[in-house]
Protein backbone atom coordinates (compact mmCIF):
# COMPACT_ATOMS: atom_id res chain seq x y z
CA UNK A 1 0.00 0.00 0.00
CA UNK A 2 2.82 2.84 0.76
CA UNK A 3 4.45 1.50 -2.27
CA UNK A 4 1.74 2.53 -3.97
CA UNK A 5 1.14 5.54 -2.59
CA UNK A 6 5.33 6.65 -3.10
CA UNK A 7 4.60 9.10 -6.14
CA UNK A 8 5.02 13.07 -6.90
CA UNK A 9 2.63 12.61 -9.03
CA UNK A 10 -0.07 11.65 -6.56
CA UNK A 11 0.60 14.92 -4.65
CA UNK A 12 -1.87 16.58 -7.63
CA UNK A 13 -4.74 14.91 -6.14
CA UNK A 14 -5.20 16.67 -2.68
CA UNK A 15 -4.13 19.63 -4.15
CA UNK A 16 -6.82 19.62 -7.02
CA UNK A 17 -9.48 18.53 -4.62
CA UNK A 18 -8.37 21.62 -2.46
CA UNK A 19 -8.55 23.89 -5.01
CA UNK A 20 -12.08 22.31 -6.22
CA UNK A 21 -13.21 23.47 -2.56
CA UNK A 22 -11.85 26.45 -2.70
CA UNK A 23 -13.52 27.54 -5.93
CA UNK A 24 -17.11 25.70 -4.42
CA UNK A 25 -16.96 27.90 -1.61
CA UNK A 26 -15.17 31.25 -2.74
CA UNK A 27 -17.89 32.40 -5.41
CA UNK A 28 -16.28 30.67 -8.58
CA UNK A 29 -18.72 28.36 -8.71
CA UNK A 30 -21.46 31.02 -8.88
CA UNK A 31 -19.71 33.14 -11.48
CA UNK A 32 -19.49 30.43 -13.90
CA UNK A 33 -22.92 29.81 -13.48
CA UNK A 34 -24.15 33.26 -14.35
CA UNK A 35 -21.60 32.83 -17.42
CA UNK A 36 -23.60 29.83 -18.35
CA UNK A 37 -27.02 31.41 -17.86
CA UNK A 38 -26.30 34.10 -20.14
CA UNK A 39 -24.85 31.70 -22.39
CA UNK A 40 -27.88 28.96 -22.80
CA UNK A 41 -30.31 31.22 -21.37
CA UNK A 42 -33.14 31.45 -23.88
CA UNK A 43 -32.82 27.63 -25.02
CA UNK A 44 -36.19 25.32 -24.38
CA UNK A 45 -35.01 24.17 -20.69
CA UNK A 46 -32.74 26.97 -20.11
CA UNK A 47 -31.76 25.85 -16.53
CA UNK A 48 -30.96 22.34 -17.64
CA UNK A 49 -28.31 23.58 -19.97
CA UNK A 50 -27.10 26.21 -17.78
CA UNK A 51 -26.69 23.04 -15.45
CA UNK A 52 -24.73 20.99 -17.96
CA UNK A 53 -22.26 23.90 -19.09
CA UNK A 54 -21.17 25.29 -15.98
CA UNK A 55 -20.59 21.66 -14.57
CA UNK A 56 -18.38 21.71 -17.72
CA UNK A 57 -17.16 24.83 -16.97
CA UNK A 58 -16.03 24.37 -13.60
CA UNK A 59 -15.42 20.24 -14.43
CA UNK A 60 -12.69 21.81 -16.63
CA UNK A 61 -10.62 23.91 -13.26
CA UNK A 62 -11.55 21.52 -10.28
CA UNK A 63 -11.20 18.43 -12.03
CA UNK A 64 -13.76 16.66 -9.39
CA UNK A 65 -17.16 15.46 -10.40
CA UNK A 66 -18.41 15.32 -6.77
CA UNK A 67 -17.16 19.25 -6.26
CA UNK A 68 -19.09 20.03 -9.82
CA UNK A 69 -22.06 18.31 -8.38
CA UNK A 70 -22.56 19.92 -5.11
CA UNK A 71 -20.97 23.01 -5.97
CA UNK A 72 -23.82 23.18 -9.16
CA UNK A 73 -26.62 21.47 -8.32
CA UNK A 74 -26.07 23.86 -4.88
CA UNK A 75 -26.94 26.63 -7.06
CA UNK A 76 -29.05 25.44 -9.65
CA UNK A 77 -31.63 23.75 -7.32
CA UNK A 78 -33.59 26.31 -5.88
CA UNK A 79 -33.74 28.11 -9.46
CA UNK A 80 -34.81 24.42 -11.15
CA UNK A 81 -37.68 24.32 -8.00
CA UNK A 82 -39.06 27.72 -9.03
CA UNK A 83 -39.41 27.30 -12.38
CA UNK A 84 -41.17 23.63 -12.01
CA UNK A 85 -38.66 21.42 -12.91
CA UNK A 86 -39.35 17.46 -12.09
CA UNK A 87 -36.90 17.12 -9.39
CA UNK A 88 -35.78 13.90 -10.23
CA UNK A 89 -34.47 15.41 -13.74
CA UNK A 90 -33.37 17.78 -12.64
CA UNK A 91 -31.31 15.77 -10.57
CA UNK A 92 -29.98 13.34 -13.77
CA UNK A 93 -29.31 16.00 -15.21
CA UNK A 94 -26.65 17.30 -12.52
CA UNK A 95 -25.30 13.25 -11.95
CA UNK A 96 -24.75 13.33 -15.71
CA UNK A 97 -23.00 15.89 -16.93
CA UNK A 98 -20.72 16.22 -13.16
CA UNK A 99 -18.72 13.56 -14.83
CA UNK A 100 -17.49 15.53 -17.74
CA UNK A 101 -14.81 16.87 -14.86
CA UNK A 102 -13.41 13.38 -15.02
CA UNK A 103 -12.91 14.12 -18.76
CA UNK A 104 -12.01 17.08 -19.15
CA UNK A 105 -8.46 18.45 -17.43
CA UNK A 106 -6.87 18.83 -14.77
CA UNK A 107 -8.79 15.20 -14.22
CA UNK A 108 -7.68 13.61 -10.84
CA UNK A 109 -8.75 9.88 -12.75
CA UNK A 110 -6.59 10.96 -15.44
CA UNK A 111 -3.54 11.51 -12.92
CA UNK A 112 -4.59 8.22 -11.67
CA UNK A 113 -4.59 6.10 -14.87
CA UNK A 114 -1.05 7.96 -15.54
CA UNK A 115 0.09 5.84 -12.69
CA UNK A 116 -1.65 2.46 -13.18
CA UNK A 117 -0.51 2.75 -16.45
CA UNK A 118 3.39 2.95 -15.68
CA UNK A 119 3.49 6.53 -16.72
CA UNK A 120 1.69 7.47 -19.65
CA UNK A 121 2.10 11.18 -20.18
CA UNK A 122 -0.36 13.30 -18.20
CA UNK A 123 -0.28 16.09 -20.29
CA UNK A 124 -1.15 13.88 -23.47
CA UNK A 125 -3.89 12.55 -21.32
CA UNK A 126 -5.16 16.23 -20.34
CA UNK A 127 -5.19 16.87 -24.30
CA UNK A 128 -7.12 14.00 -25.43
CA UNK A 129 -9.80 14.04 -22.70
CA UNK A 130 -10.93 17.86 -24.48
CA UNK A 131 -12.54 16.68 -27.37
CA UNK A 132 -14.57 13.65 -25.90
CA UNK A 133 -15.45 15.72 -22.93
CA UNK A 134 -17.06 18.70 -24.58
CA UNK A 135 -18.61 16.69 -27.14
CA UNK A 136 -20.36 14.88 -24.21
CA UNK A 137 -21.14 18.00 -22.81
CA UNK A 138 -23.50 18.93 -26.50
CA UNK A 139 -25.18 15.66 -26.47
CA UNK A 140 -26.49 15.95 -23.21
CA UNK A 141 -27.46 19.40 -24.15
CA UNK A 142 -29.12 18.00 -27.45
CA UNK A 143 -30.96 15.28 -25.15
CA UNK A 144 -32.10 17.85 -22.62
CA UNK A 145 -33.46 19.82 -25.32
CA UNK A 146 -35.63 17.21 -26.42
CA UNK A 147 -37.21 16.27 -23.02
CA UNK A 148 -37.40 20.08 -21.96
CA UNK A 149 -39.70 20.56 -25.43
CA UNK A 150 -41.41 17.38 -24.43
CA UNK A 151 -42.50 18.32 -21.05
CA UNK A 152 -42.36 22.03 -21.90
CA UNK A 153 -40.00 23.66 -19.76
CA UNK A 154 -40.02 26.77 -19.76
CA UNK A 155 -37.21 29.15 -22.07
CA UNK A 156 -35.07 31.51 -19.68
CA UNK A 157 -37.24 34.63 -18.94
CA UNK A 158 -34.61 37.09 -18.62
CA UNK A 159 -33.25 38.35 -21.99
CA UNK A 160 -29.95 40.20 -21.18
CA UNK A 161 -28.50 43.06 -23.81
CA UNK A 162 -25.37 43.04 -25.06
CA UNK A 163 -23.85 45.15 -21.99
CA UNK A 164 -25.05 43.12 -19.45
CA UNK A 165 -23.35 39.76 -21.48
CA UNK A 166 -19.89 42.23 -21.29
CA UNK A 167 -20.39 42.44 -17.56
CA UNK A 168 -21.29 38.67 -17.03
CA UNK A 169 -18.44 37.85 -19.25
CA UNK A 170 -15.96 40.01 -17.73
CA UNK A 171 -16.60 38.51 -13.73
CA UNK A 172 -16.07 35.28 -15.15
CA UNK A 173 -13.13 35.94 -16.96
CA UNK A 174 -10.14 35.57 -13.92
CA UNK A 175 -12.29 32.42 -13.12
CA UNK A 176 -11.70 31.25 -16.45
CA UNK A 177 -8.24 32.19 -16.65
CA UNK A 178 -7.05 29.37 -14.27
CA UNK A 179 -7.34 26.92 -17.25
CA UNK A 180 -5.79 28.82 -19.81
CA UNK A 181 -3.09 28.97 -16.95
CA UNK A 182 -2.90 25.32 -15.98
CA UNK A 183 -3.18 23.65 -19.28
CA UNK A 184 -0.92 25.95 -21.03
CA UNK A 185 1.69 25.87 -18.10
CA UNK A 186 1.27 22.52 -18.56
CA UNK A 187 1.80 22.13 -22.83
CA UNK A 188 4.50 24.89 -23.18
CA UNK A 189 6.60 23.12 -20.11
CA UNK A 190 6.84 25.51 -17.06
CA UNK A 191 5.68 23.68 -14.96
CA UNK A 192 4.41 19.74 -14.34
CA UNK A 193 0.70 18.66 -13.57
CA UNK A 194 1.78 18.05 -9.82
CA UNK A 195 2.65 21.76 -9.54
CA UNK A 196 0.23 22.91 -11.64
CA UNK A 197 -2.50 21.53 -8.76
CA UNK A 198 -0.45 23.76 -6.17
CA UNK A 199 -0.53 26.99 -8.58
CA UNK A 200 -4.82 26.15 -8.53
CA UNK A 201 -4.72 26.33 -4.99
CA UNK A 202 -2.88 29.33 -4.88
CA UNK A 203 -5.07 31.42 -7.33
CA UNK A 204 -8.29 30.24 -6.50
CA UNK A 205 -7.45 31.01 -3.04
CA UNK A 206 -6.06 34.43 -3.86
CA UNK A 207 -9.52 34.62 -6.16
CA UNK A 208 -11.64 33.84 -3.35
CA UNK A 209 -10.07 36.55 -1.11
CA UNK A 210 -10.73 39.22 -4.00
CA UNK A 211 -14.15 38.73 -3.83
CA UNK A 212 -13.94 38.51 -0.03
CA UNK A 213 -16.52 35.05 0.09
CA UNK A 214 -13.98 33.20 2.28
CA UNK A 215 -13.57 33.60 6.04
CA UNK A 216 -11.06 31.81 8.56
CA UNK A 217 -13.76 29.72 9.42
CA UNK A 218 -14.59 28.73 6.22
CA UNK A 219 -11.44 28.24 5.47
CA UNK A 220 -11.32 25.78 8.39
CA UNK A 221 -13.74 24.04 7.24
CA UNK A 222 -12.63 23.49 3.75
CA UNK A 223 -9.69 22.27 4.52
CA UNK A 224 -10.90 19.34 7.03
CA UNK A 225 -12.74 18.96 4.20
CA UNK A 226 -10.28 18.79 1.46
CA UNK A 227 -8.52 16.34 4.23
CA UNK A 228 -11.66 13.67 4.22
CA UNK A 229 -11.71 13.65 0.59
CA UNK A 230 -8.02 13.48 0.25
CA UNK A 231 -7.62 10.61 2.35
CA UNK A 232 -10.58 8.43 0.95
CA UNK A 233 -9.60 9.03 -2.19
CA UNK A 234 -5.68 8.10 -1.07
CA UNK A 235 -6.91 5.32 0.48
CA UNK A 236 -8.48 3.39 -2.24
CA UNK A 237 -5.13 4.43 -4.48
CA UNK A 238 -3.05 2.47 -1.83
CA UNK A 239 -5.72 -0.53 -1.43
CA UNK A 240 -6.11 -1.27 -5.08
CA UNK A 241 -2.65 -1.17 -5.84
CA UNK A 242 -1.92 -3.30 -3.41
CA UNK A 243 -5.14 -5.90 -4.98
CA UNK A 244 -3.49 -5.06 -8.52
CA UNK A 245 0.25 -6.40 -7.10
CA UNK A 246 -1.62 -9.88 -5.72
CA UNK A 247 -3.59 -9.79 -9.07
CA UNK A 248 -0.75 -9.33 -10.94
CA UNK A 249 1.21 -12.07 -9.24
CA UNK A 250 -1.28 -14.40 -9.80
CA UNK A 251 -1.07 -14.09 -13.43
CA UNK A 252 -4.59 -13.20 -13.49
CA UNK A 253 -4.03 -10.69 -16.26
CA UNK A 254 -2.55 -13.41 -18.55
CA UNK A 255 -5.74 -15.48 -18.07
CA UNK A 256 -8.24 -12.28 -18.57
CA UNK A 257 -6.13 -12.01 -22.10
CA UNK A 258 -6.00 -15.32 -23.24
CA UNK A 259 -9.78 -15.85 -21.95
CA UNK A 260 -10.72 -13.02 -23.93
CA UNK A 261 -8.69 -13.72 -27.51
CA UNK A 262 -10.60 -17.03 -27.01
CA UNK A 263 -14.36 -15.25 -27.75
CA UNK A 264 -12.23 -13.58 -30.76
CA UNK A 265 -8.97 -12.65 -32.56
CA UNK A 266 -10.79 -9.66 -33.91
CA UNK A 267 -9.75 -5.99 -32.46
CA UNK A 268 -12.93 -4.41 -32.40
CA UNK A 269 -14.91 -6.99 -30.94
CA UNK A 270 -12.27 -7.69 -28.16
CA UNK A 271 -12.31 -3.58 -27.82
CA UNK A 272 -15.85 -3.91 -27.71
CA UNK A 273 -15.90 -6.85 -24.72
CA UNK A 274 -13.41 -4.29 -23.19
CA UNK A 275 -15.79 -1.26 -23.04
CA UNK A 276 -18.68 -3.57 -21.74
CA UNK A 277 -16.86 -4.97 -18.49
CA UNK A 278 -15.64 -1.45 -18.11
CA UNK A 279 -19.15 0.04 -18.45
CA UNK A 280 -20.29 -2.61 -15.96
CA UNK A 281 -17.81 -2.19 -13.66
CA UNK A 282 -18.29 1.58 -13.18
CA UNK A 283 -22.11 0.77 -12.67
CA UNK A 284 -21.17 -0.58 -9.10
CA UNK A 285 -17.04 0.71 -8.08
CA UNK A 286 -15.87 4.34 -7.66
CA UNK A 287 -13.35 4.92 -10.88
CA UNK A 288 -10.36 5.32 -8.83
CA UNK A 289 -9.88 1.31 -7.62
CA UNK A 290 -11.03 0.80 -10.94
CA UNK A 291 -8.50 2.24 -13.02
CA UNK A 292 -5.94 0.71 -10.83
CA UNK A 293 -7.64 -2.89 -10.47
CA UNK A 294 -8.32 -3.08 -14.27
CA UNK A 295 -5.60 -1.16 -16.34
CA UNK A 296 -2.88 -3.53 -15.50
CA UNK A 297 -5.76 -6.19 -16.99
CA UNK A 298 -6.45 -4.33 -19.88
CA UNK A 299 -4.23 -2.23 -21.28
CA UNK A 300 -1.47 -5.30 -22.33
CA UNK A 301 -4.49 -6.64 -24.39
CA UNK A 302 -5.16 -2.68 -25.59
CA UNK A 303 -1.63 -2.27 -26.72
CA UNK A 304 -1.15 -5.83 -28.32
CA UNK A 305 -3.70 -5.05 -30.57
CA UNK A 306 -2.42 -1.60 -31.12
CA UNK A 307 -4.26 1.06 -29.45
CA UNK A 308 -2.48 3.63 -27.86
CA UNK A 309 -2.32 3.42 -24.27
CA UNK A 310 -3.41 7.85 -24.06
CA UNK A 311 -6.34 6.27 -26.49
CA UNK A 312 -7.28 3.33 -23.84
CA UNK A 313 -7.14 6.05 -21.30
CA UNK A 314 -9.63 7.87 -22.52
CA UNK A 315 -11.83 4.95 -23.37
CA UNK A 316 -11.56 3.70 -19.51
CA UNK A 317 -12.35 6.84 -18.03
CA UNK A 318 -15.63 7.76 -20.64
CA UNK A 319 -16.62 4.21 -19.20
CA UNK A 320 -16.03 3.77 -16.11
CA UNK A 321 -17.48 7.71 -14.91
CA UNK A 322 -20.78 6.56 -16.75
CA UNK A 323 -20.24 9.17 -19.68
CA UNK A 324 -21.55 6.36 -21.85
CA UNK A 325 -24.78 7.17 -20.85
CA UNK A 326 -26.32 3.67 -20.43
CA UNK A 327 -27.59 4.17 -16.80
CA UNK A 328 -28.01 6.28 -14.03
CA UNK A 329 -26.46 4.06 -11.67
CA UNK A 330 -23.18 4.73 -12.62
CA UNK A 331 -20.30 7.30 -10.78
CA UNK A 332 -22.11 6.40 -7.36
CA UNK A 333 -20.51 9.24 -5.21
CA UNK A 334 -22.19 11.96 -7.60
CA UNK A 335 -25.10 10.29 -7.34
CA UNK A 336 -25.35 9.90 -3.93
CA UNK A 337 -24.48 13.91 -3.75
CA UNK A 338 -26.97 15.22 -6.56
CA UNK A 339 -29.73 13.22 -5.21
CA UNK A 340 -28.95 14.97 -1.32
CA UNK A 341 -28.58 18.04 -3.11
CA UNK A 342 -32.18 18.06 -5.00
CA UNK A 343 -33.74 16.19 -2.00
CA UNK A 344 -34.79 13.09 -4.22
CA UNK A 345 -34.32 9.68 -3.75
CA UNK A 346 -31.50 7.38 -5.73
CA UNK A 347 -33.93 5.19 -6.86
CA UNK A 348 -35.81 8.54 -8.43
Amino acid sequence: MTVGLDGFTLLAIPFFVLAGNIMNTGGIARRLVNLAQALVGRLPGSLAHCNILANTLFGAISGSAVASAAAVGGIMSPLQEKEGYDPAFSAAVNIASAPIGLMIPPSNVLIVYSLASGGTSVAALFLAGYLPGILTAVALMFVAALYARRHHYPVGAERINYRQFLQVFRESIPSLMLIFIIIGGIIAGVFTPTEASAIAVIYSLALAMIYREITLKKLNDILLDSVVTSSIVLLLVGCSMGMSWAMTNADVPELINELITRVSDNKWVILFIINIILLIVGTFMDITPAILIFTPIFLPIAQHLGIDPIHFGIIMVFNLTGLAFAHHLSAPFCLWDAALVRSVSTGQ
